[in-house]
């Protein structure tokens, strides 16, 4: 606040005053100054103005993500600045209070309006300045201390040696489910007694859910007729209140819907669990076995849930039909595999469809690989030997063996037909195209672990095949009515037998795992590593924007260590990502305990960002 008038008590002698203004703010910073000059001409009211110049200063700034403390203010010149856990990188846009100031960052000019190159984070915490400068006046510093959030660490309530947990997961809004398909508990149902190991390899699911900005367990899982090498948990689905939970080493001769559950002569034939939560309670639903179950079939190999609609992969299926609903029973073509389609009404579930390949043979292994969007679904059958490339080929060449294809299928008033067979776009024996898919809306993300190429990055040399096994990621596109291959990824760090290609795809992100990768890195980062913790394993994270990909995040386990098969398991629902770690070897129990401890070996854990 200015005063209106001062009175000067000047000597009599005096014929030329200058003046000096400052205004400071409540913390004693000058904000703005200015000079003036008068001559003293003996009037007692002679007025002074003085145009006062603002210090050079930013007036607004915007961050790429995150948040600031306190909020950005002018004439604040400290800030704490958090970022979320998966960002690599951050941006700054600078808004400057006038035309002849100027910003920098490490002597990088920064333009008013226009966001700041990226700046790599390497680390979880850092220090950035910004200096606001302006000719012939005082610079002003801009100090932010960043911190990165560390993502939640998560081992289940029983943790036990061999247990892999963190071989599923599925995360849903403020839900995370993990499968521990190798856990020993004879429990059955939900929240029963977790600590004997009487039946060997049975499986658990874990539920953890997040309160208030923290996470804890809700429930532990077990199937309602648990048995030895069962595995319940290979596979899980969730979406809200709903979770699915496959269990391919089951054993029951039941068939369909709420069958027997009595172990038998099924062995392996597998089953498929449906559980619903209702004010945080969990019951299960449904215990669902195909229509043509059959010994080792393994139903419940992959599973996809939308809505009301569960589909269930059986790759070791053996019929020879090649159409939607057609002959079950005839077992002559080992292995080619089927998908099995059920739907929800009110509370009861039933078979919709039973889907096979248009050109089904034995080692398909259709159904490895299921992922369903609103009604369009995507199956990988790696085990396909066709030669041809790209979109609707020849599908009858059998000369790349384990080259592997994907069907697409979409859904009309109930009716499921076939509409697309994609291959890749360089296939090659025992590149296994479509071990793992993911389709949100009309992009779909398809894995080839087995790919050899030794490129990096988007869209490089795919005929150079120097690096046996390192594995890539195809993305296709629809517009509705034809699919194209839209892009061919490769890790920025590819090397011989990474495995880099399980991926989870949600809107235009795409998180893709290489649980097999060497780096002993740790964190979130944008370089490259070095190879001295062999099968750590990494995730990459890519985005679209205008239909272009580009690697935006290097993610590894905060505790890296050799053999812990990090991205093994992979879960992006757009908002939150969980990764399997499934031989991580902590003997840790419940959230963010410690992880330095090693003597519970491949007892597995999740890291959830």
């Amino acid at each position: 606040t200015f005063p209106t008038a001062v009175t000067l008590d000047l000597d009599k002698q005096a014929h030329r005053l200058n003046l000096k203004v400052s205004a400071k703010n409540a913390a004693g910073d000058e904000v703005a100054h200015g000079n003036g000059e008068i001559v003293i001409s003996g009037d007692p009211t002679q007025r002074l103005e003085v145009q006062l110049q603002t210090n050079p200063a930013l007036n607004r700034l915007l961050v790429s993500s995150g948040s600031l403390d306190p909020g950005f203010s002018p004439d604040i010149t400290t800030y704490k600045w958090l970022v979320p856990a998966l960002d690599a990188s951050i941006t700054v846009t600078p808004f400057l209070t006038n035309d002849s100031a100027f910003a920098a960052i490490d002597g990088t000019l920064l333009k008013s309006g226009l966001p700041s190159a990226a700046i790599p984070l390497n680390a979880d915490s850092a220090m950035l300045s910004i200096d606001v400068t302006q000719p012939g006046e005082p610079s002003r510093k801009y100090s932010f201390s960043i911190t990165r959030k560390l993502p939640v660490y998560v081992k289940p309530s029983n943790t036990g040696n061999g247990n892999q947990f963190g071989q599923a997961v599925a995360v849903s809004g403020d839900t995370l489910a993990v499968g521990s398909p190798l856990e020993d508990s004879n429990a059955t149902g939900i929240n029963g007694n977790q600590n004997n190991s009487a039946a060997i390899d049975s499986g658990a699911v874990y539920v953890f859910t997040q309160n208030g900005g923290v996470w804890s367990q809700q429930a532990y899982i077990k199937a309602s007729n648990t048995g030895s090498g069962g595995q319940f948990g290979s596979a899980v689905a969730l979406e809200g209140d709903t979770l699915a939970v496959a269990a391919y080493g089951e054993d029951s001769n039941g068939r369909g819907v709420q069958g027997s559950q009595t172990v038998g002569t099924g062995t392996d034939s597998g089953a498929v669990y449906v559980f619903v939560r209702q004010n945080g309670i969990w019951t299960q639903q449904a215990y669902i076995k195909s229509s043509n179950s059959d010994p080792g079939d393994r139903f419940g190999t992959s599973l996809s849930l939308s809505g009301n609609t569960l589909v269930v992969g059986a790759h070791l299926e053996d019929s020879a039909s090649n159409s939607v609903n057609g002959n079950q029973d005839d077992n002559s073509a080992n292995a080619s595999g089927a998908v099995y389609v059920f739907v929800r009404s009110g509370a009861v579930w039933s078979q919709q469809a039973y889907i096979k390949a248009s050109n089904p043979e034995p080692s398909d292994n259709f159904g490895t690989s299921v992922s369903i969007s609103g009604d369009l679904l995507a199956v990988g059958a790696p085990g396909e030997d066709s030669a041809s490339s790209g979109v609707n080929g020849n599908q009858s060449d059998n000369s790349k063996s384990n080259s592997g294809s994907v069907y697409i299928f979409r859904r009309a008033n109930s009716i499921w037909s076939q509409v697309a067979y994609l291959k890749a776009s360089n296939p090659d024996t025992d590149d296994r195209f479509g071990d793992t898919v993911s389709l949100s809306g009309t992009l779909l993300a398809v894995d080839g672990s087995g790919e050899a190429s030794s490129a990096t990055g988007i869209n490089g040399n795919q005929t150079s095949n120097a690096a046996a096994g390192s594995g890539c990621v195809y993305v296709f596109a629809s517009d509705g009515n034809q699919w194209q291959q839209e892009a061919y990824i490769k890790a920025s760090n590819t090397e011989a037998a990474d495995s880099f290609g399980i991926v989870s795809l949600s809107g235009d992100t795409l998180a893709v795992g290489a649980f097999r990768e060497d780096s002993d890195a740790t964190g979130v980062s944008l370089g490259q590593q070095d190879n001295r913790a062999p099968d750590s394993g990494a995730v990459y994270l890519y985005r679209r924007v205008n239909g272009i990909w580009t690697q935006k995040s290097y993610i590894k386990a905060p505790n890296s260590e050799s053999g812990d098969g990090f991205g093994y398991s992979l879960s992006w629902d757009g908002t939150r990502l969980a990764v399997g770690s499934f031989q991580e070897d902590s003997n840790a129990t419940g959230i963010g305990m410690n992880q330095a401890d090693n003597s519970a070996m491949s007892s597995g854990a999740v890291y959830l960002y």
